[in-house]
């Protein structure tokens, strides 16, 4: 069955599987565990990226402004009829660098309660003009066990995550 033949919540989660293993690169390498792919309209990834905020020393180093980078390299910032699946709700400056890139649509797994776009629904966002489609819950749980797996292990007892990550594999 090729990608075309499948069910769109099989694409969305194929994809989105796609992008959680970019969340557990981040996490092997001790940043927030987010990760992000970009789809073109044939159904190929066209970059990947997971947050390096912490080794790049910067706030804008999020997956979602890093795998948009990519491809802005590779095809130009307009990427028209694209779409990004990212494991966390971005926050509304990647919200609004994925609207300004006139991408198609945005797939998500877990809400963001702290930082999420959509906490600012009471202000005039400036998302309203666009008909960028918006899809969340995917692979939520999945996306929301690592996050959480993450900020325990950073709030309590550390151990070596490089030997578990090995291991699975």
């Amino acid at each position: 069955m090729s990608k075309k033949d499948k069910p769109i919540n099989s694409i969305h989660e194929f994809f989105m599987n796609k992008a959680f293993i970019q969340a557990q690169k981040a996490y092997y390498y001790h940043e927030v565990p987010i990760g992000a792919v970009i789809v073109n309209p044939e159904g190929k990834i066209i970059a990947r990226a997971y947050n390096q905020i912490e080794k790049k020393q910067t706030q804008t180093a999020h997956a979602e402004l890093l795998a948009l980078a990519k491809a802005g390299k590779k095809f130009g910032w307009r990427l028209e009829n694209c779409w990004i699946y990212v494991t966390l709700e971005p926050c509304s400056m990647c919200m609004h660098a994925i609207a300004l890139s006139r991408m198609a649509g945005i797939v998500y797994g877990a809400s963001s309660p702290v930082f999420g776009f959509s906490l600012d629904k009471n202000v005039n966002s400036g998302l309203d003009h666009w008909s960028m489609k918006i899809i969340k819950n995917i692979g939520k749980d999945q996306a929301a066990e690592l996050l959480i797996k993450f900020f325990k292990e950073k709030r309590g007892t550390t151990h070596d995550r490089k030997s578990q990550f090995k291991k699975k594999r």
